[in-house]
C-alpha cells in the first residue's frame, strides 16, 4: 500500500513509519515539523496540500495520527484544536472520498481521554465508591476538555464518511503512551517512571504496541468496514475488582501480583492508593485480533 501517515514526526509517527516500511508499504509522512520520518512538511489544515499529496502520491491508505493533544491546552486556544482535530480530519476524509481518489481505507488515531468525564476524573475524591469499567459500550460520552470534545467530533466525521461513502474506517482509542511526565505530575506522589509502571495495570501501552495496533487496523480495515476499538495493555482486573480498586488499589494488586511489593520496594516505588478507571481492551483482541505485548506482568519481569 501507499500509506499517508499524518503526524509522522510525532512520538507515534516515529515508530509507525518505519514499522509500516518493514511491512513492505511505501510511506509518505506529513507533519508541520521536519523529521527523519517526514517527507512532506505541512499541516492537515491545509486542504490544498492534503489534496495534492493524496493525488500526486497515489495514496491508497491513510493513517491519521496528527492532532493537537491535551498538553497543548495550556499553550493553544480552542480554535486551534478545532482547526487541527476537526477541520484537519474533515480535509483528509473529503479528499479520501473524492472522485478519482485511490484511497480505500482510513485509520484514525483517537483517544480514551474522550471517554473520561469530570465525574470519572474526580474518582474517590468526588465520592465514587468503585472504579469505572470502560469499554466501547460506554454512553453517553461527556469529554471534559476541548481535546476530548474535538476528538469525539472527529470520530463522528469518520462514522459519517463511512455511512455516506462506504469508506472503511477503523478508529483506535489509544490509552496513554506518551513519554512525558503526567500533566498532573505535581499532584502525584510517585515519580514519572513509577507512575507509568502503575498505569500499565489500567490505562497505558507502549508506543511500539500503539504502532503495531495501527498496522493491524490498516490490514483489516476493508474487512471491518467501520468500528471503534480501545487499545490499551490488557488489564489483569475484572469488573468485580472495581470496588476494591477505588478503596484500596494496593491490596487488589497484591492479590494478583504478590511479588510486586518487593520489586517496587527495591526501587522505592509505590502503588496508587486508588484507581478510578479500568480500560477494557478485550474487544480489540476479539474483533481486531490485536493484543498489546507489554502489560504490567512484563513490567514486573523487567524490574527483576
Amino acid at each position: 500500500m501507499k500509506v499517508l501517515v499524518t503526524g509522522s514526526s510525532g512520538w507515534l509517527g516515529r515508530s509507525l513509519v518505519p514499522r509500516l516500511a518493514r511491512e513492505g508499504h511505501e510511506v509518505v509522512g506529513l507533519d508541520p515539523e521536519p523529521g527523519a520520518t517526514t517527507s512532506v512538511v505541512g499541516s492537515v489544515v491545509d486542504r490544498a496540500l492534503v489534496r495534492r499529496v493524496i493525488r500526486d502520491e497515489g495514496i491508497t491508505a491513510i493513517v491519521h495520527a496528527a492532532a493537537r493533544h491535551k498538553p497543548h491546552i495550556g499553550t493553544h486556544d480552542n480554535s486551534e484544536f478545532v482547526a487541527v482535530n476537526v477541520q484537519g480530519t474533515l480535509n483528509l476524509l473529503e479528499e479520501a472520498a473524492a472522485p478519482g481518489s485511490t484511497v480505500d481505507r482510513f485509520v484514525f488515531t483517537s483517544t480514551t481521554s474522550l471517554m473520561i468525564s469530570q465525574k470519572i476524573r474526580d474518582g474517590k475524591a468526588g465520592g465514587a465508591d468503585e472504579a469505572v469499567w470502560i469499554d466501547e459500550t460506554m454512553a453517553p460520552l461527556r469529554p471534559r476538555n476541548i481535546y476530548g470534545v474535538t476528538k469525539l467530533a472527529a470520530e463522528e466525521l469518520c462514522r459519517l464518511f463511512n455511512d455516506l461513502h462506504r469508506l472503511p474506517v477503523v478508529v483506535l482509542r489509544t490509552s496513554r503512551f506518551f513519554p512525558e511526565e503526567d500533566d498532573m505530575a505535581h499532584a502525584i506522589a510517585q515519580s514519572g517512571e513509577n507512575t507509568k509502571a502503575n498505569e500499565f495495570l489500567f490505562r497505558r501501552l507502549t508506543v511500539e504496541d500503539a504502532a503495531e495496533a495501527h498496522v493491524v487496523a490498516l490490514a483489516k480495515a476493508t474487512e471491518i468496514g467501520f468500528d471503534t476499538f480501545i487499545v490499551s495493555a490488557p488489564t489483569p482486573f475484572r469488573r468485580e475488582d472495581c470496588r476494591g480498586l477505588i478503596a484500596d488499589a494496593p491490596a487488589v494488586v497484591d492479590r494478583l501480583f504478590p511479588e510486586y511489593r518487593a520489586l517496587y520496594a527495591k526501587r522505592g516505588w509505590t502503588m496508587f492508593d486508588s484507581i478510578d478507571r479500568v480500560y477494557d481492551a478485550g474487544r480489540a483482541a476479539r474483533v481486531l485480533g490485536f493484543t498489546c505485548r507489554t502489560g504490567f506482568r512484563e513490567v514486573l519481569e523487567t524490574l527483576r
